[in-house]
């Protein structure tokens, strides 16, 4: 009786250590970032990109006051201004392509991103080279796509996404990450995402780590044009298979159930997590499609390239405040100006990408080699993985949920790089994540079959 006593006091003891090496469930750090977003900041953005009359990709690019190129030199002097409080990890830069004649490009025109790229703190780390992207396009468009010189004031569409990246700049700048964040306006969206493709497709040509692109397009307001106002969430869109998910690839997902599980659906359950955590009262629901139906964003080629992308666009959109020329018919007002806007929702929005983007750039990099052990039947499922090299590694959570259900269910705490898990592997999706010890959780990474 003595011993059985004795050991089950051992088992209490090893049951309270295994607890208190736990991670807390959230970072001290993401939550003082979250309530530095002004919704005051974003509305004197927007209306300062409204002031340039038209951001249209084919307007003047000289004059100090109208067109898109006094749009772009004022992000750019925006951003110089924010990295002024970054201790030197900040720098900001155009990035310029030629884009050739097309459909709505009638001569070459030069389409400018702006750049701005907070390095880490510890610039030799492991996880300085994984990349977080957040973006929005500054240009802007009137009814007419191709009409360059009318107003098109673009407050919403997508002004707002280029200041909820502008505001997120402001506030993480201060702040030191282990991974890469890169705050890029983006051009050309209008004219048939020209900006996006051309530095998707630069990335993938230079073999960049870029593990998440936020993409913001029109998040700025609340009612739509029914008159239903919806201001308790944001939607995030995100695509299952992308043009690299051919051939052996997609008949691998295909058959192990994993439609769902593709790096873009991957970030979009992230997101949907992280801002269920710090932003209870406003949620970021995710829809299985690459954007509205039968539309698209800046996200697209990003996805197509084989990167985790996502969009983040409001619920209720109001067809007569986008792409429409300013005017007022049969006593309606036409036009995307701010007037239309609720600034409070937009930086809610922000919340939702700071909530997702610090607890990525603070996290670990995702495991590798995880693999799910196949060699024979068994009713249980066996999982292993690679040790992070990450110097505060805390350990992994072992996720899994049904294979019907969108969100993951069960968490489990691991300081090992194996575990059994007392479910069958037919009947669950299964992944794993490493997190630090404050909490901070990698994107998750789905097994593949091993002998």
């Amino acid at each position: 009786m003595n011993m059985l006593f004795k050991l089950l006091l051992a088992l209490a003891f090893f049951s309270a250590f295994l607890y208190s090496q736990q991670p807390p469930q959230e970072n001290p750090l993401v939550k003082q970032i979250i309530p530095e977003i002004s919704a005051d900041s974003i509305k004197a953005a927007v209306t300062k990109l409204v002031s340039f009359g038209t951001r249209h990709t084919l307007s003047d690019t000289t004059s100090p006051t109208r067109g898109i190129g006094a749009a772009r030199r004022w992000l750019k002097s925006e951003f110089e201004r924010y990295a002024k409080t970054s201790e030197g990890r900040m720098f900001v830069e155009f990035h310029e392509t030629i884009v050739e004649p097309s459909r709505r490009v009638p001569y070459p025109v030069n389409v400018v991103n702006i750049v701005a790229t907070l390095r880490p703190g510890d610039a030799s780390s492991p996880s300085a080279k994984r990349m977080i992207l957040v973006s929005g396009h500054y240009d802007s468009r009137a009814s007419d796509a191709m009409d360059s010189t009318s107003d098109a004031p673009g407050a919403n569409d997508d002004g707002s996404g280029t200041a909820v990246v502008l505001e997120l700049a402001r506030v993480m700048s201060r702040y030191q990450f282990d991974a890469t964040i890169v705050c890029i306006c983006f051009a050309g969206e209008e004219q048939g995402l020209l900006g996006a493709t051309a530095y998707a497709e630069m990335a993938k040509q230079r073999g960049w780590n870029i593990e998440a692109v936020f993409n913001n397009d029109i998040v700025g307001n609340t009612r739509g044009g029914s008159g239903k106002v919806e201001s308790a969430y944001v939607r995030i869109f995100s695509e299952a298979y992308s043009q690299l998910d051919t051939g052996s690839v997609f008949q691998q997902r295909n058959s192990q159930g994993l439609e769902n599980d593709g790096a873009s659906r991957t970030l979009a359950r992230y997101v949907n997590e992280t801002a269920r955590q710090y932003l209870p009262t406003f949620e970021a629901k995710m829809i299985y499609r690459r954007d509205r139906f039968l539309r698209g964003g800046d996200q697209t080629p990003f996805h197509q390239r084989g990167f985790a992308a996502i969009r983040l666009s409001e619920v209720n959109e109001h067809y007569a405040h986008q792409h429409q020329d300013v005017r007022e018919e049969g006593g309606n007002r036409f036009g995307d100006l701010p007037d239309y806007m609720d600034f409070p929702y937009c930086a809610n929005v922000a919340r939702v990408n700071a909530s997702g983007i610090a607890s990525l750039a603070l996290a670990p990099a995702p495991p590798s080699g995880v693999g799910i052990v196949t060699s024979g039947l068994a009713y249980d499922t066996q999982l292993r993985w690679s040790t992070n090299t990450e110097p505060d590694l805390a350990g992994y959570y072992v996720r899994y949920r049904q294979t019907t259900s969108p969100a993951w269910e069960h968490t489990v705490f691991t300081n090992d790089t194996t575990i059994t898990l007392p479910v069958s592997k037919d009947d669950v999706i299964v992944a794993v994540q490493a997190v630090d010890k404050d909490g901070n959780a990698s994107l998750p990474v789905v097994p593949k079959p091993v002998r």
